[in-house]
């Protein structure tokens, strides 16, 4: 009897512990994953994540006995272990990283490659470029076979057409269409491309890429790793530049640790109970404000259903920043923008950026700081630490120049509303690195909300000529129209199967659609042409209500250049001709005594006499000038 409760008392204590720890003793050893899937020899020391069953007293080892692992850290289920390695080899090799736990074996292939040449990409951005925004799914379809719901089907099948006929299905745009359609680019004087996120969105909505569901893969729809690398390689044989996306913010709500967290604290909050997504920047920035006014915007859902990567979890911060580190290594990428750029804490952003500036110094990135107030849009370009920690990024976008743009020349506002928020340039360390624009994938298109193509020409001409580096998002330079998401991320005309036309060619193109693309392709041939519009300095001559007159100066801004090029540029709107008096005193066109255009052709010459001059200017007009 007293034998049988025992035996009973231990067949209870064993089912109990089965219960509590079933992957000590119910699954079998496995590794089916480690992020990241590769590394590179003399890198700095890598955290893998590995990804397995029965992984729960595991003990790790990897087969070059010099490398060791510095520290271990394994998720309560067994599924996830974090491995600290003390450093990376010295020389490339092919290794098998081996997990030993109750009897069991397993092991794993893992690769220290050797690493891309410095001048292999990682030049950066500046503003001598022109950036273009390519939506990756809504552009050009480049290989036929990964369309459809689910990457499988044939351009020309009835799956693939059904899914182009959804606002928001996935309509074939992939890499290699981009690729096909660098001659197109280049002849537009684009000279860096950025392209939204390519890593995997298994979802059936999620074809912008926002919604990672695995941040070290590329999504079948986009293409393949080597896609991303030949896009790459053909940008810089024409010298060229590719920017990448990155999200350190979010993932897909359907991703594989929203149900299973490698750490307990992986995101802030779980499904069932998470921040609620905020956008209070105003707190940001407030000194006053209690962190109570901060964390729905910092650690909130993006949007209420994106999980909001705990960025103060030293774990997660260490994960993003080797993804980021390991799309810039495979790719060769020469700068990278970054997504919702205020939601993370500042603190964060040092150590992220700061990884990547030591490993590539001429690397650069713009953050998505979405702000029309020049006051917290400035707050987040490096250098600047009257609202925390300095972030160190090299430029945030200037959304306030792009809202000047819109109530300018969309809403019929004065044009001096341009130069008054030119005038708060003092509040960046650097206005000549912001990034302009007149729309993106977020916002409705610009010629949806201006009245006439006359005036979307005349904001383009403010965006292809002030300071700073000019971002066109695909279709600006077609006056492409659309309202909201999603209506404003409609298929580039000629980029898939079955379309009427093609306005990849001039032939393709209305006469609307002509006007606009060599308008900007004339006015992008002049930046690489003349330096002043490259990097010059900026002056306000004049701004009223329907003129804007500036100066561009190389000398005053073009550090590099031995140029002393000065240009003047006019804009004006409005049916009736302006004549403008202008004094040219103490100013930096004083000196030139005559100026011939440039733009739109090199015929009319503007004499000056003691530095005064007369323009007279022609109803919804531009001109630039040049100073021999």
């Amino acid at each position: 009897m007293v034998r049988a409760l025992r035996t009973l008392a231990a067949t209870t204590l064993a089912t109990l512990a089965i219960a509590a720890a079933p992957g000590l003793f119910a699954q079998t050893l496995r590794i089916e994953k480690v992020d990241p899937p590769n590394w590179w020899a003399n890198m700095p020391k890598p955290m893998l994540l590995v990804r397995g069953e029965g992984l729960t007293g595991a003990t790790f080892t990897l087969g070059d006995k010099t490398l060791h692992i510095q520290r271990t850290t394994i998720s309560s289920n067994g599924h996830w272990a974090f491995l600290w390695l003390a450093a990376s080899p010295a020389k490339p090799e092919a290794i098998q990283l081996h997990a030993a736990a109750r009897g069991q074996i397993a092991a794993f292939p893992y690769t220290f490659a050797a690493r891309r040449a410095a001048t292999d990409g990682f030049a950066g951005f500046s503003s001598a470029d022109v950036m273009y925004l390519i939506m990756t799914d809504r552009f050009a379809d480049g290989d036929s076979t990964n369309d459809g719901p689910h990457a499988t089907s044939s351009a020309t099948s009835a799956a693939a057409a059904s899914e182009r006929a959804k606002t928001r299905g996935w309509h074939g745009g992939d890499l290699r269409g981009i690729t096909q359609h660098l001659d197109y680019l280049q002849q537009l004087g684009i000279t860096a491309v950025w392209t939204t996120p390519f890593v995997e969105n298994h979802r059936f909505d999620s074809y912008h890429g926002y919604g990672a569901t695995d941040m070290y893969r590329v999504d079948e729809h986009y293409g393949t790793l080597a896609d991303v690398q030949a896009l790459s390689a053909a940008l810089h044989a024409r010298h060229m530049k590719l920017v990448l996306d990155e999200v350190p913010n979010h993932v897909g709500h359907d991703h594989p640790w929203v149900a299973d967290e490698p750490m307990p604290d992986w995101f802030h909050g779980t499904v069932l109970d998470h921040p609620p997504g905020a956008s209070n920047f105003s707190a940001l920035l407030d000194p006053h404000a209690p962190d109570r006014d901060r964390i729905d915007t910092t650690s909130g859902w993006f949007a209420g259903i994106l999980p909001d990567m705990n960025t103060e979890n030293s774990a997660v911060a260490e994960y993003l920043r080797q993804n980021a580190i390991w799309w810039v290594e495979q790719s060769g990428a020469d700068g990278i923008r970054i997504d919702t750029f205020p939601y993370i804490d500042r603190a964060f952003w040092k150590d992220y950026l700061g990884a990547l500036h030591r490993l590539y110094p001429r690397l650069t990135e713009v953050g998505e700081a979405k702000s029309t107030d020049p006051v917290f849009t400035s707050a987040y370009a490096g250098g600047v630490t009257r609202a925390g920690a300095d972030t160190t990024l090299w430029t945030p976008f200037d959304f306030p120049l792009d809202g000047a743009l819109h109530r300018a020349f969309a809403q019929g506002g004065p044009l001096s509303g341009i130069a008054n928020v030119l005038a708060m340039d003092a509040l960046y360390p650097h206005p000549e690195r912001l990034v302009t624009l007149l729309d993106n994938h977020d916002e409705p298109r610009f010629r949806s909300e201006v009245k006439s193509a006359v005036a979307m020409k005349l904001a383009l001409g403010v965006l292809l000529t002030t300071r700073g580096l000019p971002q066109i998002y695909s279709g600006d330079e077609l006056a492409m129209t659309g309202g909201d998401d999603p209506d404003n991320r409609r298929d580039f005309p000629g980029g898939f199967a079955n379309a009427p036309r093609s306005a990849f060619t001039d032939a393709g193109r209305t006469s609307e659609e002509r006007l606009m693309h060599d308008w900007v392709a004339q006015l992008n041939a002049l930046r690489q042409s003349h330096p002043a519009l490259a990097c010059g300095g900026e002056q306000t001559l004049n701004s009223d209500d329907n003129t804007l007159v500036y100066a561009r100066d190389a000398a005053n801004g073009c550090t590099d250049l031995n140029s002393k090029e000065r240009l003047l540029i006019a804009v004006h709107r409005g049916k009736s001709a302006a004549s403008v008096n202008l004094d040219f005193r103490a100013t930096w066109m004083q000196g030139c005594n005559s100026l011939a255009t440039i733009f739109p052709a090199d015929s009319e010459v503007m004499t000056i006499h003691a530095d005064r001059a007369t323009m007279n200017l022609s109803g919804d007009s531009m001109v630039i000038w040049r100073c021999p």
